[in-house]
């Protein structure tokens, strides 16, 4: 589904180049949940920049349901990362002056979908996250919780191939951040494909697969199994340099 090889992205300034991403490459199979972690300035934000047609990359090849993603112009891209990414950030990004259903509006009515067909997504994607009786709400009606999940409402309405999500639970209390996991874990069950960037230990532990970027490098701890005892070991480490 997203394949990246040998993947580098380099940052130049008149002084100094900055290699953000060094031969980085990942494969991801259609339904997996993969939590990425690692320190700050490790590359993560990068990647995840990068997996969503964000920026552009310097030297390397990156698939996307094997399209080349390299060889696109920016409105290929656009077009591409319309079709098949759904994102979800950290801030929520809702606006203000609009109600919950207005906002999960708004990229269908740039996607030129009808009247019809919006009122169906938008409706079935707040049920399937607990907010079709807020509808009518302002954001700042909701909790930090909730308006997280209008967000992922908003992304899954554009029926994505997949979601990358950005510190989904950052600005949010461990109570709220357990439930958005939870709906992130029930979304993936139904078949989602989903990346996320957290700095939370104990969500990215949840995830069945987890990658660490460290200085613009991949490890990729792929495989668990429980142990006799109980005690779970990785089972199989992989590191692409």
């Amino acid at each position: 589904m997203l394949k990246m090889k040998n993947i580098n992205k380099v940052y130049q300034t008149e002084k100094v180049q900055t290699h953000a991403l060094r031969d980085f490459s990942l494969d991801v199979e259609e339904g997996e949940f993969i939590a990425v972690t690692g320190p700050s300035g490790s590359g993560k934000t990068t990647f995840l920049n990068i997996a969503g047609m964000l920026e552009p990359f310097t030297k390397g090849q990156y698939l996307l349901d094997d399209v080349d993603v390299g060889t696109l112009s920016d409105n290929q891209r656009a077009d591409l990362r319309n079709q098949k990414i759904g994102f979800i950030f950290q801030g929520f990004n809702l606006i203000p002056d609009l109600n919950l259903y207005e906002n999960v509006e708004v990229p269908l009515r740039y996607r030129g979908i009808k009247s019809a067909e919006r009122k169906r997504r938008i409706e079935n994607c707040l049920e399937k996250v607990g907010l079709a009786s807020r509808a009518k709400h302002l954001p700042q009606q909701l909790s930090g919780g909730q308006q997280q999940r209008v967000a992922i409402a908003r992304a899954l309405a554009g029926e994505p191939r997949f979601l990358l999500a950005d510190e989904p639970t950052g600005n949010l209390d461990s109570l709220m951040a357990r439930q958005v996991m939870e709906l992130l874990e029930d979304i993936n069950r139904e078949g989602a494909t989903i990346i996320m960037v957290t700095h939370d230990a104990e969500l990215a532990r949840r995830a069945p697969r987890n990658i660490q970027v460290v200085d613009g490098q991949l490890a990729d701890f792929t495989l668990y199994q429980s142990r006799p005892s109980g005690v779970v070991t990785p089972a199989n480490v992989a590191v692409e340099a």
